[in-house]
């Protein structure tokens, strides 16, 4: 396995398919959030419910220990079988989801615990019962109180990363991805539809929307992209130290100045100049 988490190794090299990308990132049996909450921390206390009015299985939340460092963990859960995936709703998060994660979120603020969240979602949920209860809002909310959270956020995206349903939990200071993962503004078979009226042109929309963690590095949209590897112990091992790091670089800044940097890393993208 790669032996730093800085840049993407094959960066340089021939591009990969997109389409490839995310058929790997939807691929069966591979690890979901849950999977790497219990083999990235110790101790870990799942916490439900939004005190408003249900608990969401399709977002997973607790607190746990990262090498001895107390955070909050926030992951999309998809499942594994087919009678949990249901139960989970495939990991397309209801509004109850999104506000039990700023319950958790604002919590950690208060006793300055670093947030790690895990972002694996096609989308949030669409069904008329979730738009009833504020879907859009419950969004909304997330994406401006995880702008001002005076806590350290870092959102890692281990397979779909599905419009707003994932920006709901990636208002981040930093955004990693993992090598077979993705990130776009909405689906490919959704792009397709729209674009083309024509669901079968997925392959296309998949090159249009440069949803690989390549694209997404060159265009500053995330910062690392994280080499995947079938030694799951010495994976896990590399990503604990990386994080655990990462975490206390970020816990050393006043939190003014992260909220700031937080702020300026959003606000620059997008920006064009010649």
């Amino acid at each position: 396995m790669e032996q730093t988490f800085s840049s993407f190794s094959s960066l340089g090299a021939k591009p990969r398919d997109p389409y490839t990308v995310l058929q790997n990132a939807r691929a069966s049996g591979r690890f979901t959030g849950l999977d790497l909450i219990r083999n990235l921390t110790t101790d870990f206390m799942e916490l439900h419910g939004d005190r408003r009015f249900a608990d969401d299985p399709a977002i997973v939340g607790g607190v746990g220990r990262l090498l001895g460092l107390p955070i909050t963990v926030i992951a999309h859960e998809k499942g594994h079988d087919l009678s949990e995936k249901a139960r989970r709703n495939f990991g397309s998060a209801h509004p109850e989801g999104y506000r039990k994660a700023l319950r958790l979120m604002k919590q950690a603020e208060k006793f300055h615990r670093p947030v790690l969240t895990i972002v694996d979602t096609a989308g949030a949920f669409c069904g008329i019962g979730a738009e009833a209860r504020g879907q859009g809002l419950a969004i909304a909310e997330n994406l401006m109180e995880m702008m001002t959270l005076s806590t350290p956020v870092l959102a890692l995206f281990i397979g779909e990363g599905g419009s707003g349903g994932a920006l709901a939990l990636a208002v981040a200071d930093q955004v990693w991805m993992l090598e077979n993962s993705v990130y776009s503004v909405i689906s490919p078979e959704g792009c397709a539809s729209i674009l083309w009226k024509d669901a079968g042109k997925v392959r296309d929309a998949c090159a249009c929307l440069r949803m690989t963690p390549e694209d997404l590095l060159r265009l500053g949209a995330v910062e690392r992209v994280i080499p995947e590897s079938s030694d799951l112990e010495g994976f896990y091992a590399m990503l604990r130290q990386e994080l655990s790091e990462t975490f206390h670089r970020l816990l050393s800044l006043p939190s003014p100045e992260l909220c700031q940097n937080r702020y300026g890393r959003f606000r620059k993208m997008g920006v064009f100049s010649e």
